[in-house]
């Protein structure tokens, strides 16, 4: 298999310390962009959202307990392959989060509803396009309460 090497160009600062299931959405979170790459933010503030894709460095995956499994390992869900669920726990540990733009300044981002905790080395950043990110899509109806209290 081929080696993918990335380097973080930013981190998470946030008042979130540990893993979470739910109530994400009034988070605030700044990422500190490296210096290298403050310019790279140019223009972003004209946007409402931003994606984050970001490496889960503290999520640790095991093919028995996280291959399959009930959504935030609740009862009231069904079993579903780690494919068909958005959890932390993955084969590779990167993160994917669309996130609404709360202010651009120097080299920090500050958007509301990152779902990453404080220190998180953030991968890419990218604008939130409609055109390219919104498509009528179905999900199956569980979807819709394990996400009733996540934002």
């Amino acid at each position: 298999m081929k080696e993918i090497i990335m380097h973080p160009v930013g981190y998470v600062r946030n008042a979130v310390q540990e893993k979470k299931d739910a109530a994400w959405g009034a988070d605030i979170s700044r990422i500190e962009v490296e210096e290298c790459y403050a310019a790279g933010l140019n223009g972003l503030a004209d946007f409402s959202h931003a994606v984050i894709l970001f490496y889960l460095d503290q999520a640790k995956f095991d093919p028995e307990q996280h291959l399959q499994r009930r959504p935030q390992n609740r009862d009231d869900m069904p079993e579903a392959g780690i494919f068909a669920q958005r959890c932390k726990d993955r084969p590779n540990q990167i993160g994917m989060t669309a996130a609404e733009i709360v202010s651009v300044s120097g080299r920090t981002l500050t958007v509301r509803g990152l779902d990453a905790v404080d220190g998180t080395p953030v991968l890419d950043i990218k604008p939130y396009y409609p055109a390219y990110d919104k498509r009528e899509a179905t999900v199956p109806e569980w979807t819709d309460r394990l996400m009733e209290h996540y934002f």
